[in-house]
């Protein structure tokens, strides 16, 4: 298992800082969400704890700063979903997701039936398995966004984190992503997402961090994050919240004065 912990976290991009002293810890067994507005540093702190982007602070992975880690190591410990990839290369679905078995690969190695296995799983997983001798560049942004996930799935690391995973799904396939999100958590992973639906963070979610201009504003249960004064302050909205029972909804009433 992994634990992942940032320490007072800062990230300048340019010359903005987009990140300013985050403090988190994440721990295996619990699907963790980060939310907030547009342009808040959700993707950043996402990249930075995979050492994506330069930071200050320190972010430890099992307690080793991430910064000294060989990529392969790294990659092996924590599978990444990206956000938005477009894809130029017209490989078949089934090879786009066998690149998730890299990591485990030597130089000019092949891949072996416990790969091939890894891959199978993932896409059955990703309810991709259908598509597998698809074109990856011909398929749809929703059936994009499922192989990519099954790419991050094929990995198989003890640690996920998925920028923006829902973005381009219908809303059945949106369940079937947080329920898999979350199954991978009750498992014993440790996920970490970056989520815009607050009911779809509510209602799967262990745990939120909500960010606003590289802050993070608060850290805990949906129930204690996302308060109507959290919802307030941090994306100027009057909300209905009821998070009782298995359930919950957020009904936007408006923008706040």
């Amino acid at each position: 298992m992994v634990s992942i912990t940032l320490d007072q976290v800062g990230v300048t991009l340019g010359h903005r800082t987009v990140v300013r002293d985050a403090s988190a810890t994440f721990a295996p067994g619990t699907l963790t969400g980060i939310v907030g507005p547009n342009g808040a540093g959700k993707s950043t702190l996402a990249r930075a704890m995979l050492a994506l982007v330069p930071h200050t602070g320190r972010i430890l992975v099992d307690g080793e700063p991430v910064a000294g880690m060989k990529r392969a190591q790294l990659a092996r410990r924590i599978a990444y979903l990206p956000q938005g990839q477009t894809l130029h290369w017209p490989l078949s679905v089934e090879r786009l997701v066998g690149l998730g078995r890299l990591p485990h690969l030597g130089p000019m190695s092949r891949i072996a039936d416990s790969d091939e296995a890894a891959i199978e799983r993932a896409m059955v997983r990703a309810d991709v398995l259908a598509l597998r001798d698809r074109d990856a560049t011909e398929l749809s942004g929703g059936e994009r966004a499922r192989v990519l996930l099954a790419r991050a799935l094929a990995v198989e690391a003890p640690a996920l984190i998925a920028d923006e995973p829902l973005a381009s799904l219908d809303p059945g396939h949106q369940i079937d992503v947080m329920e898999l999100l979350r199954g991978e958590a009750n498992a014993g992973g440790l996920v970490v997402a970056v989520l815009h639906d607050l009911t779809m963070a509510a209602r799967y979610c262990d745990r939120l961090v909500l960010i606003d201009q590289g802050v993070v504003v608060a850290d805990g249960t949906p129930a204690e994050v996302l308060a109507p004064e959290h919802l307030r302050t941090v994306y100027g909205i009057e909300a209905r919240v009821e998070l009782g029972g298995d359930w919950p909804t957020i009904t936007t009433l408006g923008r706040s004065a």
